[in-house]
């Protein structure tokens, strides 16, 4: 399946990018007449046929469109302070939306040793990954947002933070209520601050453990987010 993603797609003709042209009639070859598909990032998959192959305004005409492909049958959210070292952010973003997520939020915390970041950069590393695992929905991405700002939006109900204090003893699967959605705070490489974590407290945000091994702050976010794909199939009703 030759998958484009055109989010600004409205109509039954559509023309791709410069970029997108090039590499469908350049790296993959097709030609007038061939099939491609198409994501909006949304939900939306449109079937198309290509009418014109040029190389910089590769035009098509859409023949179907189907909705909600590849909905998530459930609500994770995934908030992490971003590593020093971007490369592994940027594997995260990969990996996380090859098994699925619904949104990333950076966090600002005490011990942030990164306190920026490319937004678009993870973007486009988003957009292959949901190309790649052939997803119709591009996850959220919230640029970096203060960690006391953050649980203040937070709903105690469904969201956990991760730390490395000896008070988090229950994992994810002790909180998990299928059909609702769940968000887990993964700290920086230095954890969460004392302070953060009293914070998150007070705001009625629970602890949870991610297993007895200290984890990496990427493998930490990507194990969280795996655990509630995980847990959905296993409580989803048959």
């Amino acid at each position: 399946m030759h998958l484009f993603f055109t989010p600004d797609i409205s109509n039954e003709i559509y023309t791709l990018s410069e970029e997108e042209s090039k590499h469908c009639t350049r790296v993959l070859r097709l030609n007038h007449g061939d099939t491609v598909y198409l994501v909006d990032g949304s939900g939306g998959m449109y079937t198309a046929i290509i009418q014109d192959a040029h190389h910089k305004r590769c035009q098509l005409q859409i023949i179907d469109k189907q909705i909600e492909y590849g909905k998530l049958p459930y609500v994770s959210h995934i908030a992490v302070a971003p590593t020093k070292n971007i490369d592994r952010m940027e594997w995260f973003v990969e990996k996380a939306v090859e098994i699925g997520v619904s949104e990333i939020t950076f966090l600002l915390c005490e011990h942030s040793e990164r306190r920026n970041l490319r937004l678009d950069r993870l973007e486009k590393i988003a957009v292959s990954a949901m190309k790649q695992s052939q997803k119709g929905y591009l996850p959220l991405l919230h640029d970096m947002t203060p960690f006391h700002r953050f649980i203040q939006k937070s709903i105690p109900g469904s969201t956990f933070i991760a730390h490395l204090e000896d008070d988090a003893t229950k994992g994810i699967k002790e909180y998990y209520k299928h059909g609702q959605p769940h968000c887990i705070l993964i700290g920086p490489e230095g954890d969460f601050s004392t302070g953060e974590i009293a914070a998150a407290y007070h705001k009625g945000i629970r602890p949870v453990t991610l297993g007895e091994s200290r984890l990496r702050t990427e493998t930490a976010a990507l194990v969280a987010c795996h655990t509630l794909n995980v847990l959905h199939d296993i409580f989803a009703p048959l």
